[in-house]
């Protein structure tokens, strides 16, 4: 058996777009406070479709179905890990924040609220494009250099993504 250390860390992040495909759901984390697509880690006993399932319904409240994979995208460092991207649509629930979650939303393509991950904007993109096949590339804007630019320009954001990296997220809600 695999010990748990060992298993190679994979994400998952759900796209869920409305029925005009004009706009996005998005939710506002609670441990950093941007705006991105909901999703999160692959547990070690489940698949990524199983996972998506579940972190979109964690995080949003709303049950979904996949459409399809739209990409798989690989890392180059130690800041990332392995991430399918799904388009999902979404089949019963009730839009609300989760434990995770500050604020949950559709935004119009065209007018994403900020602060927004720019690396998810991308895979936006990537999904509009409707491709035949499953895209395939690295993730080569997750470097050490962006994360230190991105540090002076937002210290306390990173200082609350490391901790969170560490096990110390800062993701609970006050009571």
């Amino acid at each position: 058996m695999i010990e748990s250390s060992k298993v190679p860390k994979r994400a998952v992040i759900g796209l869920i777009l409305n029925e005009k495909r004009d706009e996005v759901l998005l939710i506002k984390r609670r441990d950093v406070p941007i705006w991105v697509l909901p999703g999160g880690g692959v547990e070690s006993w489940e698949t990524p479709e199983e996972a998506v399932l579940r972190e979109v319904e964690e995080e949003t409240g709303l049950q979904i179905k996949i459409k399809r994979l739209v990409a798989l995208y690989s890392p180059i460092n130690r800041l990332a890990c392995d991430t399918y991207l799904f388009e999902c649509h979404e089949v019963a629930g009730q839009l609300t924040a989760g434990e995770e979650t500050l604020q949950t939303g559709f935004f119009s393509l065209e007018s994403l609220p900020e602060p927004f991950f720019f690396l998810h904007q991308e895979w936006i993109e990537d999904a509009k494009k409707n491709l035949p096949h499953i895209i395939k590339r690295p993730l080569t804007d997750v470097t050490y250099v962006k994360l230190f630019k991105y540090f002076c320009r937002h210290p306390l954001q990173v200082l609350r993504i490391l901790f969170s990296r560490l096990g110390y997220p800062m993701n609970s809600k006050i009571k």
